[in-house]
């Protein structure tokens, strides 16, 4: 299944750029880097700063992401109707925005997901076969 805005809930996460919109902890929100680590409750976020990188553990529950999805990580290109909202900029090649506007929205799409659409096991959640209720 390709990945797209509409099927990002049902794929891997590792790797994917994502930014904390919203969360109850207000110390998470503006967050952006790297999944390095998905569990069942969090996901965990690889972020870089003055070029040093540390990992913020972020709760699910109670949080809002923004996901960027680049035509490399869908391994396709947009068509036409595909969902997505332009951003004032894209993520570069560490996944961090840039400031850059005249590429803002070329070749990415930003998908906000409610962090409890994601509270499952990554493995069941993303399983094609049997009866899981992701499908």
């Amino acid at each position: 299944m390709a990945l797209t805005p509409e099927t990002l809930p049902r794929h891997e996460l590792n790797g994917l750029p994502v930014r904390v919109a919203e969360s109850d902890d207000p110390g998470t929100v503006g967050l952006e880097g790297i999944v390095v680590i998905e569990t069942t409750n969090t996901l965990q976020i690889e972020v870089r700063d003055d070029g040093g990188s540390r990992v913020v553990q972020v709760p699910k529950s109670g949080s809002v992401f923004e996901f960027a999805i680049t035509d490399d990580a869908a391994d396709l290109e947009k068509g036409s109707g595909t969902t997505f909202k332009l951003a004032d900029s894209q993520p570069d090649s560490s996944g961090l925005h840039s400031d850059e506007s005249d590429r803002a929205g070329e070749g990415v799409a930003y998908v906000t997901v409610d962090g409890s659409r994601l509270l499952s096991r990554p493995a069941r959640r993303t399983e094609t076969n049997g009866d899981s209720p992701w499908q």
